[in-house]
């Protein structure tokens, strides 16, 4: 798959598309609902697929302060994306600027001069261009004059998790919130991760004999509740079942959160440096701070225990 950051990375020999446009993030079910449409078209119509996206999130740019928490930065997105067979990724660079050009100029010089765009899909409530002035039909009113069809997909899936809410990014980032993983999962398709780089933290995981990955998350990441949960570390392309605690350690007056991943069962790990990835599989417990380092003790080789078990289920 292609990796653009900018129309000018486009080639120049670029051939027709299919193209779809959204901050897609956390690539969720009804995402992949898109994406997957975008890639059987292309292959009816014998075009390439594209993904369009932006870096930063708009809301950064048009409201300062109000960048949602995310659940995916932007290469592990474009590393879903990949999954489901798209051509190319390209992420347009979101500034002030940017935000005020209209509708009419986005079309022009995105789909239509850039990637000559054969075909768009897009969900029923999609916006662009300046003030979110644009729709799908003006997409579609568009289209028709230059060369492209839009072809709208239905985005409502539904199950358990929200008491039966429409799957969305924002309800995600509400159960992830909230601790909810399972509910996370059946969103996403897959449990929520976590990246960042390992850095030394008080190494106190070390001293009671679980040593610990402390683990300085990406900008914005959407951490879960705080408390244990059992999952996964992958580091250096391995996979390890760990139990993770993510809070500010109360049992030793901590004021910083963190969060941190301690690989099961496994010894002599020196991860300081590496970014790692922490999946969350389900909620254990939420944090306490306990009377003594042996009551606490003994209730970590509890939360090990029963993360262990969780990670070896199929």
């Amino acid at each position: 798959m292609q990796r653009w950051h900018g129309l000018e990375e486009i080639p120049g020999d670029w051939g027709r598309s299919v193209v779809t446009i959204g901050s897609f993030d956390g690539v969720h079910r009804g995402h992949q609902l898109i994406i997957n449409r975008v890639v059987e078209l292309a292959g009816e119509l014998g075009a390439k697929s594209v993904v369009v996206t932006f870096d930063p999130h708009p809301s950064e740019v048009v409201r300062p302060g109000t960048h949602p928490p995310l659940l995916a930065p932007q290469p592990r997105r474009a590393e879903l994306v990949e999954q489901l067979g798209v051509d190319a990724v390209l992420v347009l660079p979101f500034t002030a600027e940017f935000s005020q050009e209209s509708p009419e100029y986005f079309v022009r010089s995105v789909l239509v001069d850039a990637l000559h765009a054969k075909a768009v899909v897009e969900g029923p409530n999609f916006r662009f261009g300046h003030r979110a002035a644009g729709n799908v039909d003006l997409l579609a009113e568009l289209g028709r004059a230059d060369d492209f069809t839009v072809e709208v997909v239905d985005l409502q899936v539904r199950g358990a998790a929200g008491d039966g809410e429409p799957f969305s990014s924002s309800l995600c980032r509400r159960l992830v919130a909230a601790g909810d993983m399972a509910g996370v999962a059946e969103i996403l398709g897959r449990p929520h991760r976590v990246e960042g780089e390992v850095v030394r933290g008080a190494q106190r995981g070390r001293e009671l004999g679980y040593p610990t990955a402390n683990v300085d998350t990406v900008p914005y990441s959407a951490i879960p509740a705080d408390g244990v949960y059992a999952g996964w570390l992958t580091a250096d392309g391995e996979t390890m079942p760990a139990a993770i605690s993510v809070g500010t350690n109360p049992t030793f007056d901590g004021t910083a959160r963190t969060v941190e991943a301690y690989a099961i069962d496994r010894v002599g790990l020196d991860l300081y440096g590496q970014h790692v990835a922490v999946d969350f599989l389900a909620w254990l417990r939420g944090m306490e701070k306990f009377d003594s380092v042996d009551a606490l003790l003994e209730r970590m080789a509890e939360d090990v225990k029963r993360a262990r078990e969780l990670t070896e289920r199929p």
